[in-house]
């Protein structure tokens, strides 16, 4: 059951991480990069999940539900904002405007 576990939540981080790749390419760094850390936090979020329930329970829907749910939250840490269309502001970060 645990490799089942392992093997689904990796597939599923792998597939999260390639819609991602498809759909905000110019919004992420590099493939595989992306690639990597999808794949990498669905194993982590199985594994907490997995933790998390216990021994006594066998719940394969609830740890790959875990492993992409933290696959997404890495996902989504690894976006860039996306550029501005209007005028940019030429003040320096963390200044205070001046009056005068």
């Amino acid at each position: 059951m645990l490799l089942i576990e392992t093997l689904g939540s990796a597939l599923l981080g792998l597939a999260l991480a390639g819609a991602a790749v498809r759909v905000l390419a110019q919004r992420l760094p590099s493939a595989r990069t992306v690639l990597v850390s999808g794949v990498s936090g669905a194993l982590f979020g199985a594994y907490l999940t997995h933790t998390a329930l216990g021994p006594g329970h066998n719940t394969l829907f609830a740890t790959l539900f875990g492993g992409a749910l933290v696959s997404a939250v890495v996902l989504s840490l690894l976006l860039r904002p996306a550029g501005r269309t209007g005028r940019s502001s030429h003040r320096t970060p963390f200044s205070v405007p001046t009056r005068g």
